[in-house]
């Protein structure tokens, strides 16, 4: 027999009388992170190329915010799971399929899309760009790769009776050609007690749709974390190549130098030693490696 609740009611009197417009309906978005590392060009060729972080944009071509540059991303449909609303909306916009995102995190403020009350799903991946065949869709005015450089340029930290207050203030750059965008994002972090909060705020922006600018500094925030401690920065990388390379791509993706023996002893069990050599002109020949398939096995 089944179980009634109050009025008495089973579950399926329940789900049949249900009536789901005394709710007011949201919207729900899903915003994608496309980061890669390219290569720029060098004159002289016995230099090796110097890397940079990139980050794969689109421009609006209607209202809200149109002619500005914007995540790839749209409205989840009714009858699709966020993660099938990711991969559609990347590949309608920009070409792009078959890569694997992780979600980020969930934005919700009220404001955040002055079309209605939206809440945004947003997805991060690292990917090999000249494996991809950028091409923007009618939907978009165009799709490009952004060199992007975030900085911390102000910080304070308040001391409480219980805790503390973080202050720091980042100022993100997005270069492509001759589109210049930047934006400041202050971030908040409360310690009170047991209890951490963080909050993010865009002080000013130029050229990035809606709340994006929040979006993308947390993402390299993210990305420059997820470097440390898992394989991620291989997707960038071909399957055999030389610890130098490898450095290159951590120091983009960190905005610092490294030192080359601390960092190859931090990465010595990520890799594995082939008997082969590099032969590109005007260097020397340099030991190649590849991944170690056997890391995650190792620091479990």
């Amino acid at each position: 027999m089944s179980e009634t609740n109050k009025q008495g009611l089973t579950e399926e009197q329940f789900l049949a009388s249900y009536d789901a417009s005394q709710y007011d309906r949201l919207s729900v978005t899903v915003d994608m992170l496309i980061f890669t590392v390219t290569e720029e060009e060098e004159k002289n060729y016995r230099r090796l190329p110097e890397k940079s972080l990139r980050l794969l944009l689109i421009r609006r071509s209607n209202h809200p915010y149109k002619h500005q540059w914007a995540l790839p991303g749209g409205f989840v449909q009714l009858g699709e799971s966020i993660d099938e609303a990711a991969r559609r909306k990347l590949k309608e916009e920009t070409n792009i399929g078959d890569i694997y995102m992780e979600q980020l995190y969930t934005w919700g403020d009220v404001a955040r899309d002055p079309r209605t009350r939206v809440i945004c799903a947003s997805y991060m991946a690292l990917v090999d760009h000249a494996s991809l065949q950028i091409e923007a869709s009618r939907q978009v005015a165009d799709a490009a790769w952004f060199t992007v450089g975030c900085k911390l340029y102000q910080e304070q930290k308040t001391v409480t009776p219980t805790g503390y207050i973080l202050q720091q203030l980042f100022h993100l750059t997005l270069s492509q050609a001759d589109q210049q965008l930047a934006a400041t994002i202050k971030t908040v972090k409360k310690v009170e007690t047991k209890v951490t909060t963080v909050t993010r705020e865009i002080v000013e922006s130029s050229g990035i749709a809606f709340d994006h600018a929040k979006i993308i500094e947390y993402g390299i925030q993210r990305l420059r974390n997820k470097i440390e401690y898992t394989d991620i920065a291989f997707n960038l990388m071909p399957e055999r190549f030389t610890l130098t390379k490898l450095q290159q791509v951590y120091e983009v993706i960190l905005d610092t130098e490294l030192l080359k023996a601390n960092f190859r002893r931090k990465i010595a069990d990520m890799v594995v030693e082939t008997d082969e050599y590099t032969r590109d002109a005007g260097h020397r020949p340099s030991k190649l490696f590849k991944f170690n398939p056997k890391w995650m096995k190792i620091i479990e």
